[in-house]
């Protein structure tokens, strides 16, 4: 079975409608001079040729805004697809530039101090994982995307996941200071997958812990929002995103400049993992930020009952 590119798809659309918009009111256009040559003189032929031309020109125009839409998205896919491969062009060739360097450095001889080989060693597994990581998320974004991940639905206490969200993320800050406070009303259920929504509220805690400063203050809370829904809010006191940079910072390897500027390790990948979660819950993500006073990200999920 030969694949195709969704933007090759789009513009062979787009082809595609342009060879109609050029053969159809063609035919038809023959057929009304076939009809006029064949009854000249009758109001009939008169009447049946304005009705073909009136047909021929909106076949046109639809036809020239049909196929300009198409190209325009297949081209804009094209750049999304040439921008993705770059970004995890860069991604993996990192931590393999660095790998190579210090095997080649050990292969080579070139340090004999035990201690140095072992530094040596311990880079090399520092960005293996890191690689590794890498590529799980990639795979795990793409099968949540696609509707491949088989996600649970089950009825879900949110004090369950925020449980679990705060031991993922235990493991992740290693005993660094950090004033958390929790806050989860008492009752509140949603559908979906456990394991799923702990990720998704742990990638959250992991960015307001790595984005803030020394003086790290997160706030985790989880409230009814209406009578319908549950919102889990994890909010921060780190550097604030920009408005122009809101939206971009939930897309495959988009970075905050903030983030970028701090030198802080990271994917690109940890926000659009939790969207593509949420959504895949029927849920949705907001963020409220400012520069210089701290992000605010919410999860919006319908409330069921146990």
């Amino acid at each position: 079975m030969k694949l195709r590119a969704p933007a090759n798809v789009l513009l062979r659309r787009a082809q595609l409608v342009f060879m109609l918009a050029i053969l159809v009111p063609t035919i038809l256009m023959t057929a009304t001079g076939i009809i006029v040559l064949i009854a000249r003189g009758s109001e009939y032929a008169t009447l049946v040729a304005g009705v073909l031309v009136l047909v021929f020109c909106v076949l046109l125009v639809t036809g020239y805004i049909l196929g300009t839409i198409l190209v325009a998205r297949g081209a804009r896919l094209a750049r999304v697809q040439n921008d993705f491969l770059s970004a995890v062009s860069h991604e993996v060739r990192t931590p393999m530039t660095s790998m190579r360097m210090f095997i080649d450095t050990l292969r080579e001889g070139r340090v004999t101090d035990p201690a140095e080989q072992k530094r040596c060693l311990d880079i090399i597994h520092q960005e293996m994982g890191r690689l590794d990581g890498l590529v799980e998320r990639l795979i795990e974004l793409s099968r949540i995307e696609s509707g491949r991940h088989a996600f649970e639905h089950k009825p879900v206490p949110i004090r369950a996941v925020v449980d679990e969200a705060l031991a993922a993320f235990a493991a992740v800050r290693v005993g660094a200071d950090v004033d958390l406070k929790v806050e989860v009303e008492d009752g509140l259920m949603v559908r979906g997958d456990r394991a799923a929504l702990a990720q998704a509220v742990g990638n959250l805690l992991v960015n307001a812990w790595k984005y803030t400063g020394a003086d790290k203050r997160i706030e985790l809370t989880a409230r009814h929002q209406g009578q319908r829904h549950v919102a889990i809010t994890v909010a921060d006191n780190g550097a604030g995103i920009p408005r122009e940079e809101q939206r971009a910072v939930f897309d495959k390897f988009e970075r905050g400049r903030a983030a970028i500027e701090g030198g802080q390790p990271g994917s690109g990948l940890g926000l659009a993992v939790v969207r593509a979660i949420v959504t895949a819950h029927g849920g949705k993500i907001d963020l409220e930020s400012e520069p210089r006073h701290g992000s605010r990200f919410k999860i919006v999920l319908k409330q069921v009952t146990a």
